[in-house]
């Protein structure tokens, strides 16, 4: 009995020191991104718990509405088997096979995605916070483009709409339109702050008939944007 009790104190003062120890705080987050013939405009909400003993360790789930547009913009097969014929964890230190690839050229792409994403980030000072984030799984619409499919010196007209679902595996595992961002925040009051860095954007298209035939049929071409990006954020009470 004496070492029951034991126990349940000392997890309960585990849980108050834990609970004492973490701030919740909730943030929304617009940011525009810009390359070459090629933007975003992302929002987002999220909910941030503070760890650590002086809350500088951040870790964060939210929702993130991307809308992406384009002009003229390639798209390469997307596949991981044909990309680099390989679909394990492996696949990051594997090179593409140029001989699999085949190219989707969209003149004008517009893509809308709305997924699940986790934030990462570390207070600097009470005004710098640096920060990782990364869409994880969710759904992408938009309407359907004519598209030129190209083979080397051949190819041909087809549509292409994109791809429904969007998932994070790992490289080119990965399916759909996904989101992520390096960056750094400034806080110039209690409420508003800003925010600039990179934005690394997978955009992805479906053909509507398998254009792709060699060395097999395939529907489903990427696009890989960097883009620089800045934003203002709003902490809410």
């Amino acid at each position: 009995m004496k070492k029951l009790l034991l126990v349940l104190v000392a997890s309960f003062g585990f849980q108050t020191t834990f609970a004492q120890g973490v701030d919740n705080t909730n943030y929304l987050d617009a940011t525009l991104g810009a390359g070459n013939y090629q933007g975003s405009l992302s929002l987002s909400y999220l909910h941030r718990w503070s760890l650590g003993k002086n809350q500088r360790l951040g870790i964060s789930l939210g929702g993130r509405l991307t809308s992406y547009v384009g002009q003229n913009q390639y798209y390469s097969t997307a596949p991981a088997q044909l990309t680099s014929e390989s679909s394990s964890p492996l696949i990051l230190f594997k090179d593409n096979i140029v001989a699999n690839m085949d190219t989707l050229l969209v003149k004008s792409p517009q893509v809308n995605a709305l997924n699940l994403f986790i934030n990462f980030d570390y207070s600097l000072s009470s005004k710098f916070q640096v920060g990782f984030n990364i869409d994880a799984i969710g759904f992408s619409f938009g309407s359907r483009k004519q598209a030129n499919f190209i083979n080397g010196n051949s190819g041909k007209i087809t549509e292409a709409s994109p791809s429904p679902f969007n998932i994070l595996l790992i490289s080119d595992n990965d399916r759909g339109t996904l989101n992520s961002e390096l960056y750094v925040k400034y806080f110039f009051n209690q409420k508003w702050g800003l925010k600039a860095g990179g934005q690394f954007l997978f955009t992805e298209y479906t053909s509507k008939e398998k254009v792709q035939t060699y060395p097999e049929e395939n529907d489903r071409f990427r696009n890989k944007s960097l883009l620089f990006c800045l934003g203002v954020t709003l902490k809410l009470e």
